[in-house]
């Protein structure tokens, strides 16, 4: 019983840990790439306009289905190390 709940703590844990991974991720797409640093990101050119444009239109919504996939992904290998997979 003991060690069922030291392992449902390391689960969860891990799975806390990977959705701050996954929420800083998001904060510096979206808040950092496209809002705070669009000035410093502004000389560099992608597809005929600059990166911190692209970000705040494209660039933020391709990481955000690339950070879905992970989370996706992540959870998979966790539930199997855990015990706990389909």
């Amino acid at each position: 019983m003991a060690d069922d709940k030291s392992n449902a703590a390391e689960y969860w844990k891990a799975n806390v840990r990977t959705i701050i991974g996954c929420l800083v991720v998001w904060a510096f797409v979206s808040y950092g790439c496209a809002i705070l640093f669009r000035p410093l990101l502004a000389s560099i050119p992608v597809g005929g306009t600059d990166l911190g444009f692209w970000f705040a239109q494209q660039g933020s919504i391709l990481t955000f289905i690339v950070l879905i996939f992970f989370y996706a992904w992540k959870m998979n290998k966790l539930d199997e190390k855990f015990g706990l997979g389909e």
